[in-house]
């Protein structure tokens, strides 16, 4: 076969669609896509070496991506290689618009999707031109300022030149919403072809973008996570992953607070693991790995728990997560999976329905996910053909042992989830996938499961989760093998059980049995085999067993009908409607009558002759005894009998078509019936029935042409619509059966069950997959005889009624509008149309107008299948595909009956794209009569034809240009006559449907030039009411999409050098005759003449718009969308035309607030473009990370400040904050000196035309006036913030025309700053932002100067801060500060650190001032330690400040200076504080406290109060800020400085309260939030016997608050560290031994706390039940208590010793955590311990107490299963358990 192939094509295809071969035309298609193919080489070729982007090249790769969705990629090699380095020289333009960007990525990625076809040695890819691609896109420095508009929502917008077909980009793509994803899935397909050299060259790159206080650590870490390749083959891994694993794993391992690029590095090792399995010792880290994991789940634990918002936000991705969990499976040391098994065994309670929360989704994510991915690793390692990719070495595949062990860890969990409130479907996916590992692990506990639920009647509910569950394994179930041989005898006793399912009343229920009963039947041939009995000898067990059951098959199918014509019966419409009602199908009813008719198909499909037979005869009798009304009950059953005429034709036609032709016949003879309105039900009936038993092969139909003729004559002009509706039909119908091609059978097996027994089996053949080279599919192609019949039928009936149509039109013959309508209808059903006419004549008729525009669109789209059809039939199929398939075996092992359904969709497909899409003549007439439609005066009639004209625009090329002046004519002011109608009509026409295209927003400048100007023009006109709400929504969506929408408009589709895939092209020259010099040369210039065609454009667009602008009359709303309009004309490549400049400038002070927010973001896009460039130079600089002598430099050093002119010429500024923290760059650009650089304060005369229009407005003082008293106005009171927009354009200000403002500027500022209203101090904070970031380049006298303007206002400002202003002046300061040299600003940060706490003014100012000051350090970083030393100096002594709102304060500015004191790898000790030398000076404060054994209480101090404190109280006001500055640290810093946090601890559990209360003071609800942050924090190996140390020495306290809030914390702590106590001994017997310990604990409260956490150990199979712990428990429990003594009557108090007493509890409350600790099941060990509490029932409280709680609660956690419980304990145990259980009568 593909010798021959070869042959015919000339090469060997690289990977084409195998469906292709099998459609009955197969053999033309070589020849075909030869052609095709040779066309589209030549010309892309030919347009590349023109470079002509637009349109050329973009048509000819829509044309190579169309050929591929078609042939697949049938190219050659060579082909490919080249196809794919044009296309990635293509897509790396550096001036190309997105949308083309976006269209070559996708085709890009398409070509390279499929990796196994080439490998490194046929491919290598440059890295850098896609990292400069991405970087320019996703951190576009222009994109913020308007310069550069990228569309949020891009669909189908790159299909507006040349769309081939709208449903290319439909399929592959309908999920990509943003240029971010293509990217990012581009870089992904072209990651394995980067050169091997690329690892180095990477990290070269973003190394010396590692510091992790800054927010480039997120960006180098995403890039490595991106772009890294991890899949070199093993003798380049030194030159891969080596260079950077140990790097970063150890950055990972060191990190302990979740920083949101955690997850990166995750998405790395995840995809690093699988890629190299085997190649990596992960050991060291597998339980780190799985403790991040467990951690990452947020789970909730103990009472009190305090989330962190930011392990919600930055948790780990869980698709990356099981990725690499599967990865680490198998290999010698089972490591991986025994923390697995012990991650589900810890989480495994989780699942039970009973528990439910937000954590929920996750947990079933990565339950359905994990065995998907192992069930990918193991095809991967077993069937998967082998390709270049490095393969797994046979040590680290998975074994029979591996899979089994895994399986088991999962099945509890899954079992559970079953029945989740969040529904089945992920438990019945993660069964499919386990069931195709291990059936016999998997299956028997569902079917346990599921047949007890088919008994039931009253929990529907677990009904449908079984049954679902089932469905998912039906293919492990039914196919048996040698694993799960007795598998398919479970298969007859399930069918006959959820036949009962098919219940009219519950419908989710009728819906899964339909879909179970249908998965089953689909997988096995229904015929009845229990003869084979006596003939064959050689059959197993089972497979006797199968063949006996087999006889009940057609019971089976009997018995199904019957229960589908009961509910028939109970759904016609006279039971389910009043006679008023609609008469149309509800949407739960079509749903039904889907099912039952797709179910019973398939079931007569899988039928052998004789049972057929048998259905067949019951159904016929069912039909034709009956008659039902033709909406509901009708449909249903006449679907039955097309299912089964479907499937023998010419059995079921002989029974039913002569006998309705009969039935017709006889009522429709006498005349009079062609006239009535209500016909006879069966006459309507009986066309029904016939109508749909004819929907069958087309040559089984012409045995009864004549018959069928007949009756059309007779029905077709009865006067009852839906009589001859019912007879277009039956017309329709019969040309479809026997023009169309289509498969005849769907048959499981190829050749239908009808062979004897004795030569064939069918149980053979039950669950078996289709064969796809022997599918040996039934085509049904239309023969010389069936087409004649077609032209007959169409002459008979069409011709006429096409001349009485043109006769009406004519106004020669009269029609009522009844007949109009039926011949419309039958003309429409032959599919072929007229009709102008009607709109000049009747346009009130809208009926007969529905039936045109539905005629047009069929002429326009319609080619033997819907494009909506279609897709929804192509999902459907996939959804099918997936529930089915097998993963594990792969290579499309479907069943046959999808097969046959794909190959099918396959030749729909080719007629969907190959056929249509020129644009002719007539189109553009139909186009032309939907716009009159669209604009009619009917708003029905307006919808549907704008929504068939939106298709149509998205199927022609080109039409939109013609229709554009069409359209606008009606919105022309000059235009009187439009109706309003009209206007609105047209209005929609222009604003387009949600998903096609948007005629006002063409990406093209011939069109837009037309309508945004006609778009604000017709605000004058007649037909345009600002009263009506419709028309002014309009507008606003019209604007609202088009600023969505809009996408910066290339103007130069120039490309400055050939490709140089060019110079390879030369296996394509037999396609291109190499163009000639001059002919290149001309044809370039000309190509330059079309960049000048296309400025000239957009500078006549923005003309036309000033000028409507212009226009007194204009309504405001128009005058805004235009405005709007103008804005999104800023561009990066071209400056705005002077006039526009002006325009702008004078609207900031506009009337209109909308129109002054839109000048401020366009003038500072404005004063971006006119920015002169600096110029910079390359510094050349080993790694090690922090301080080091070689970045000394960098940092702020008060004693060599540059303080004068030519310090500051010597000083070398570096602006960003991370440079020089990780490493140098190889080359660091920095500014040339001030010489070299653009001259500052130019004269008016050296300025451009647009420099001078803004220098002469702002030199304007009226103008400034106006200017500032608009910007310090009140936009919303209350909700106004700083704005950036406004800080960007005094930025621009500054920048670019230095201090020439400044003057009059000044007296503003000044008057500013001593106004307190917010508005106005917002104001004057934009404006310093603006003006300290804007001096960037100005000279030191300038500056200075500056500065000492700067200075006073600053001080003055902050002494008048106010709660409304502290957050502006805060962004003001840090906006200010960010990407600067803190040596530059040395003023501003001496100013700020004068003395912020000083009390002048109150705490509240106090409060601001840090918190100023603190934005502007933060913004600093660790470039300042200098200051962070001073300031810490001078807050320390001011700790024990009295106000809470200074403290927080400190608390936080305390976060922000030791965040630099961090551990990570290969990062020297900081200069910056330190927090170990601070928090020993601390405790020394807090030791009276910490000595002290009284109660803390908190010390509320009078404001009056005068005289020294004593240091106690000093202290609690030192730990209250303390407490402030931990809880900060907790969300903030990286890593946890554990050393000191220990010792803070005996001091936090002496205070922190026990009981949940909430009016508890601010110092004890500080210290239990504190706790709970610390006891969720991640702790090292190391750290571990540090921790437990100090709580035994806490657990030892004489406060029981601290004994008890101990525990709590142990159950936090141990939990979100599982896995690392887990893999050390020693911890885990101290946990034990301190727990224990605490269940001796004098104090009830504490006891019972031990006991719940000893039964939280247990359950998360932390701790286990063995023989010692058991036998000591019972050994307490046997404590003797001394008898009671008859008492004296006066004596008070009780005389058992109580240490007696608490023994005996804590063995009671030992056993009663051990019971708690399995809520779900019944282990071995239970029974005998419930014996052994029960009999303590009598005893001493508290200990009765504690035996009553636990039975309770038993009682409660086990009653719902408690028939299957019930087998583990012996009869004695039960009589006991009763009597215990069920309360006692109290009359007896």
């Amino acid at each position: 076969m593909k010798k021959a192939q070869s042959d015919i094509l000339g090469f060997v295809p690289q990977k084409d669609i195998v469906y292709n071969k099998l459609l009955p035309y197969a053999d033309r298609l070589d020849d075909e896509s030869n052609d095709i193919l040779s066309k589209i080489k030549g010309n892309l070729g030919r347009a590349v070496q023109l470079r002509e982007i637009w349109p050329g090249v973009l048509f000819w790769t829509r044309k190579l991506s169309t050929y591929m969705r078609l042939y697949g990629r049938k190219f050659s090699k060579e082909d490919h290689v080249l196809f794919i380095k044009l296309l990635y020289e293509l897509v790396t333009i550096p001036r190309l618009e997105i949308s083309m960007m976006q269209g070559f990525a996708r085709l890009l990625i398409n070509l390279l999707k499929k990796r196994e076809l080439l490998s490194r040695e046929d491919l290598e890819l440059p890295w850098r031109p896609l990292y400069e691609l991405h970087d320019r896109i996703l951190f576009s420095k222009t994109e913020h300022l308007g310069l550069n508009w990228f569309p949020k929502l891009i669909v189908t917008l790159t299909l507006l030149y040349h769309c081939l077909d709208t449903c290319i980009i439909f399929f592959i793509f309908f999920y990509y919403s943003s240029v971010e994803s293509v990217l990012k899935t581009l870089v992904k397909s072209c990651r394995p072809y980067f050169s091997e050299s690329a690892t180095q060259e990477m990290l070269d790159e973003w190394r010396p973008l590692l510091c992790p206080f800054d927010v480039t650590m997120q960006k180098a870490i995403s890039n490595f996570e991106l772009f890294l390749p991890t899949t070199l083959p093993p003798e380049l891994h030194h030159k891969g992953f080596k260079l950077w694993f140990d790097e970063l794993i150890s950055l990972w391992v060191s990190v302990q607070n979740l920083p949101s690029w955690e997850v990166h590095l995750v998405n790395l090792f995840a995809r690093l693991a699988n890629d190299n399995i085997g190649y990596i010792d992960w050991d060291p880290y597998i339980p780190k790995i799985f403790t991040r994991i467990l951690r990452s789940l947020n789970l909730p634990v103990g009472t009190s728990q305090m989330i962190v918002s930011r392990y919600v936000t930055n948790a780990y991705d869980i698709s990356h997560v099981v990725l690499w969990v599967s990865a680490l499976l198998g290999g010698p040391s089972k490591q991986a999976q025994a923390h697995l098994s012990g991650l589900f065994s810890s989480i495994t309670s989780f699942f039970h329905p009973s528990n439910h929360g937000r954590w929920l989704v996750k947990l079933m994510k990565l339950l359905q996910r994990l065995p998907a991915s192992v069930v990918r690793r193991l095809h991967r390692e077993r069937y998967r053909k082998p390709t270049w990719l490095t393969p797994i070495p046979d040590s680290h595949k998975l074994t029979e042992e591996d899979i089994t062990d895994f399986v088991e860890s999962m099945m509890q969990p899954v079992l559970l989830a079953m029945f989740s409130k969040t529904g089945s479907l992920d438990a019945a996916q993660a069964l499919q996938n386990l069931a195709l590992m291990r059936p016999e692990l998997v299956i028997p506990p569902v079917l346990e499961k599921t047949y007890p639920a088919l008994e039931t009647l009253t929990e529907p509910h677990q009904l449908t989760a079984t049954l679902s569950c089932m469905i998912g394994v039906a293919r492990s179930l039914v196919s048996g093998g040698q694993r799960f041989p007795e598998g398919p005898t479970h298969m007859l006793p399930l069918l006959m059980r959820a036949l009962p399912g098919v219940d009219p009343n519950d419908f989710s229920k009728c819906m899964i049995t339909f879909q179970f009963i249908a998965t089953f039947v689909t997988l096995v041939p229904l015929v009845d085999c229990s003869s084979a009995l006596h003939e064959k000898t050689d059959l197993t067990e089972v497979e006797r067993e199968m063949c006996s059951a087999s006889a009940e098959f057609e019971d089976f199918v009997l018995q199904f009908m019957d229960r589908c014509f009961a509910l028939i019966d109970s759904s016609t419409l006279e039971q389910t409607r009043e006679e008023t009602e609609t008469e149309k199908m509800t949407h739960l009813e079509s749903l039904v009558e889907l099912g039952l008719s797709s179910t019973f198909s398939t079931i007569l499909t899988q039928c052998s002759l004789d049972i057929f037979k048998v259905a067949l005869e019951k159904v016929f009798n069912f039909a034709t005894t009956n008659i039902f009304e033709t909406r509901v009950a009708g449909r249903m059953v006449a679907d039955m009998c097309r299912a089964a005429a479907k499937c023998h034709p010419a059995e079921s036609l002989k029974m039913f078509v002569p006998h309705c032709c009969n039935a017709i016949n006889q009522i429709a003879v006498n005349e009079e019936v062609l006239n009535e309105e209500e016909l006879d039900k069966e006459l309507l009936w009986n066309l029904q029935l016939l109508s749909e038993v004819t929907r069958v092969d087309g040559d089984k139909i012409l045995r009864y042409r004549s018959d069928l003729v007949q009756v059309l004559q007779l029905t077709l002009h009865l006067k009852c619509k839906q009589g001859y509706t019912l007879a277009c039909n039956l017309l329709h119908h019969i040309l479809r059966s026997s023009a169309l091609i289509y498969p005849t059978e769907y048959c499981s097996v190829p050749g239908g069950f009808n062979q004897p027994i004795s030569d064939y089996l069918p149980i053979k053949d039950w669950g078996r997959p289709g064969d796809l080279w022997n599918l040996d599919i039934q085509w049904h192609v239309p023969s010389v005889e069936e087409t004649s019949f077609a032209f007959y039928l169409l002459d008979l009936i069409l011709q006429p009624e096409l001349q009485r149509l043109q006769r009406f039109a004519l106004g020669e013959q009269d029609m009522s509008r009844d007949d109009v309508l039926q011949s419309l209808t039958i003309v429409q059903h032959c599919l072929l149309g007229a009709g102008n006419y009607i709109l000049e004549h009747s346009e009130d008729d809208t009926k007969s107008l529905f039936s045109i525009i539905k005629i047009i669109s069929d002429l326009l789209h319609f080619k033997g299948s819907h494009k909506q059809e279609f897709d929804s039939r192509w999902k459907s199929f996939n959804l099918v595909k997936k529930s089915m398939e097998n993963r594990l075996h792969g290579r499309k092992q479907h069943i046959r009956a999808l097969l046959i359904d794909r190959v099918m969709l396959q030749h729909e497909l080719r007629k969907l794209t190959v056929e249509g899409c020129q644009y002719r003549s007539i189109h553009q007439e139909l186009m032309r009569d939907l716009l009159r439609l669209s604009t009619s005066t009917y708003s029905q009639v307006r919808s549907k034809a704008q929504n068939v004209l939106f298709t149509a625009l998205g199927t022609y090329n080109f039409c939109c240009r013609d229709l554009i002046p069409h359209v606008l004519e009606f919105l022309n002011p000059d235009n009187s006559s439009v109706t309003q109608q009209q206007f609105k009509g047209a209005l929609y026409c222009l604003l387009g449907n949600h998903s096609g295209v948007c005629l006002a927003n063409l990406h093209d400048w011939e069109c837009i030039i037309l309508t945004w100007p006609a778009i604000v023009r017709s605000g004058l006109s007649s037909a345009m009411s600002l009263e009506k709400p419709s028309i002014v929504r309009l507008f606003d969506d019209l604007a609202d999409k088009i600023h969505r929408q809009y996408e910066t408009i290339g103007i130069d589709f120039s490309v400055r050098k050939t490709p140089t895939a060019l110079s390879q092209i030369n296996p394509w020259s037999k396609a291109i005759a190499i163009l000639s010099k001059n002919f290149l040369c001309r044809y370039i210039s000309a190509n330059a003449n079309i960049v000048q065609h296309f400025y000239r454009k957009y500078k006549q667009l923005i003309a036309d718009l000033l000028d409507c602008l212009s226009n007194r009359n204009l309504p405001w709303k128009f005058e805004h969308i235009s405005i709007g309009f103008l804005s999104l004309l800023l561009r990066d490549d071209h400056q705005l035309p002077s006039p526009a400049v002006t325009f702008f400038v004078k609207s900031l002070n506009h009337d209109s607030l909308y129109v002054r927010k839109v000048a401020i973001s366009a003038v500072a896009g404005i004063m971006k473009q006119i920015k002169r460039p600096h110029k910079k130079i390359p510094e050349l600089s080993a790694i090690v990370a922090g301080d080091r002598p070689d970045n000394q430099w960098l940092q702020y050093d008060s004693s060599s400040l540059p303080r004068t002119q030519q310090d500051w010429d010597r000083c070398v500024f570096v602006e960003k904050t991370h440079w020089g923290y990780y490493c140098w760059p190889r080359k660091l650009m920095m500014y040339a000196p001030l010489e070299e650089q653009p001259k500052q304060n130019l004269t008016r005369e050296e300025m451009t035309e647009r420099e001078q229009i803004m220098f002469d407005h702002f030199s304007d003082p009226v103008f400034i006036n106006q200017f500032i008293e608009f910007l310090s106005l009140e936009d919303r009171k209350g909700k106004d913030k700083f704005s950036p927009r406004r800080f960007c354009l005094f930025k621009g200000l500054f920048r670019n025309f230095s201090d020439a403002f400044l003057p009059i500027l000044r007296p503003h500022m000044e008057r500013l700053v001593a106004d307190s209203h917010e508005s106005k101090q917002r104001c004057v904070a934009e404006i310093i932002s603006g003006l300290i970031r804007g001096c960037k380049h100005w000279s030191y006298s300038r500056v200075e100067s500056l500065w000492e303007l700067l200075c006073p206002l600053l001080r003055t400002a902050l002494s008048n801060i106010t709660i409304e202003t502290y957050a502006d002046w805060g962004t003001c300061i840090a906006t200010a500060c960010e990407s600067r040299d803190p040596r530059k600003l040395h003023w501003l940060f001496e100013m700020l650190m004068e003395s912020p706490v000083n009390g002048e003014g109150g705490s509240f100012v106090d409060a601001c001032r840090l918190y100023v000051l603190q934005g502007g350090l933060a913004q600093q970083e660790w470039r300042v330690p200098e200051l962070l030393h001073r300031l810490l100096q001078y807050l320390e002594p001011k700790l024990t400040q009295v106000y809470k709102n200074v403290r927080e304060r400190i608390g936080s500015v305390l976060t922000y200076i030791f965040m630099i004191d961090v551990n990570l790898p290969c990062t020297q000790p900081t200069t910056s504080p330190h927090i170990s030398d601070f928090t020993e000076r601390i405790l020394l404060q807090l030791k009276p406290l910490i000595e002290g054994d009284e109660e803390i209480q908190n010390h509320v101090v009078e404001e009056n109060e005068v005289e020294e404190q004593d240091e106690r109280t000093q202290a609690i006001k030192l730990l209250k800020t303390v407490l402030k500055w931990q809880i900060a640290s907790a969300g903030r810093s990286f890593s946890t400085a554990l050393p000191e946090q220990l010792q803070l601890l005996p001091l936090l559990f002496k205070i922190a309260p026990v009981e949940n209360d909430d009016n508890y003071d601010e110092l004890k609800k500080d210290a239990k939030t504190c706790l709970s942050l610390m006891s969720q924090g991640l702790l090292y190996t190391e750290q571990i016997p540090m921790v437990l140390s100090v709580l035994q020495e806490i657990a030892g306290s004489s406060s029981w608050h601290a004994r008890y809030t101990v525990l709590t914390y142990l159950q936090i702590m141990v939990f979100y560290n599982l896995f690392t106590f887990m893999s050390d001994q020693k911890a885990m017997n101290d946990v034990r031994t301190l727990v224990i310990r605490l269940l001796e604990d004098e104090q009830l409260e504490v006891r019972e706390m031990a006991a719940t956490t000893l039964s939280g150990f247990l359950q998360c199979n932390f701790l286990s039940m063995d023989t010692p712990m058991q036998a000591h428990f019972e050994a307490l429990c046997k404590t003797c208590l001394p008898k009671k003594r008859k008492r004296e009557l006066g004596a008070i108090g009780d005389t058992i010793p109580s240490a007696d007493l608490v023994r005996r509890h804590a063995g009671v409350l030992g056993l009663s955590a051990c019971i708690l600790s399995s809520p779900y099941d019944v282990p071995t060990w239970m029974p005998q311990l419930l014996m052994d509490l029960s009999a303590h029932l009598n005893d001493t409280q508290p200990i009765e107490m504690t035996v009553k709680k636990t039975l309770s609660n038993f009682r409660r956690t086990h009653h719902d299963n408690w028939q299957q419980h019930k087998q583990q304990f012996t009869d004695d145990q039960l009589l006991v358990l009763t009597d215990l259980l069920v309360s006692p009568c109290y009359y007896a």
